[in-house]
């Protein structure tokens, strides 16, 4: 479908943005890039074009753009130019330069100062809202009577977590509430934890493995970005009040 031959106004984009709650966030975006452009010249960065062309390499082998034919296709479906999709690569390339400039030597002193929230465990989880049927589980589960799996597949209030037999995945420890966060890491492998209540009711909890603190690339990733966020968020409130 080609919708680039469809007339569109900009005001009906604008209108559209707003009925549907979008415009708060493209209207920060916006703000960002212009934090974000003037914090750059400001600190002498600057983006080359063999850095572009190196990234958007790096897109075109993503998405399987063999051939020149294949990009302008790909181009002219998203209702961009080249000189567009330049431009945008050129933004996310400044966003990471800058990132990097200003709190590249921080990542691994915040990691150190908060290693205990960026532990890890792999834990299998389950809730129902009675906290009787959650107690009778726990004792059903020590006897033998059901396995954890058992229960969480025929048991949990979330679906697609019972579909998995209660296994949640790798999760940080700040990603867990306060108080499940202690019972859990206090825990053993294979205990069965609980239950504990919170709003979305009654938890019963087993640990597969703990996983240590690692400053790994992705990780290290996730703080550059945070603090960035943090910084940008700093900015613009200061470019709206001021």
């Amino acid at each position: 479908m080609n919708l680039a031959r469809a007339s569109i106004e900009p005001e009906e984009i604008v209108n559209y943005l707003k009925q549907q709650q979008q415009f708060q966030e493209v209207y920060q975006k916006i703000l960002y890039q212009k934090v974000i452009t003037k914090a750059a010249q400001e600190r002498n960065i600057t983006i080359t074009p063999e850095e572009i062309q190196a990234e958007a390499d790096r897109q075109r082998r993503e998405k399987r753009l063999e051939k020149a034919a294949d990009t302008l296709a790909w181009l002219e479906e998203q209702m961009i130019t080249p000189d567009d999709w330049e431009a945008g690569i050129c933004d996310r390339l400044l966003w990471q330069k800058l990132a990097e400039s200003l709190f590249g030597q921080e990542v691994e002193k915040y990691f150190a100062q908060n290693r205990i929230n960026f532990e890890q465990v792999s834990l299998y989880q389950f809730t129902v809202a009675d906290a009787k049927v959650a107690q009778e589980l726990f004792y059903q589960i020590e006897e033998r009577e059901i396995s954890f799996y058992e229960a969480a597949n025929l048991y949990d209030l979330d679906e697609n977590r019972r579909n998995q037999c209660g296994f949640v995945g790798s999760i940080d420890r700040w990603e867990l509430k306060p108080d499940i966060a202690t019972a859990v890491f206090s825990g053993q492998i294979g205990e069965v934890i609980g239950p504990l209540q919170t709003q979305e009711g009654h938890h019963l909890l087993m640990v597969k493995e703990f996983l240590p603190a690692e400053l790994t690339p992705k990780r290290y990733d996730e703080i550059l970005e945070g603090m960035f966020k943090e910084w940008l968020d700093s900015e613009v409130n200061y470019m709206i009040y001021s």
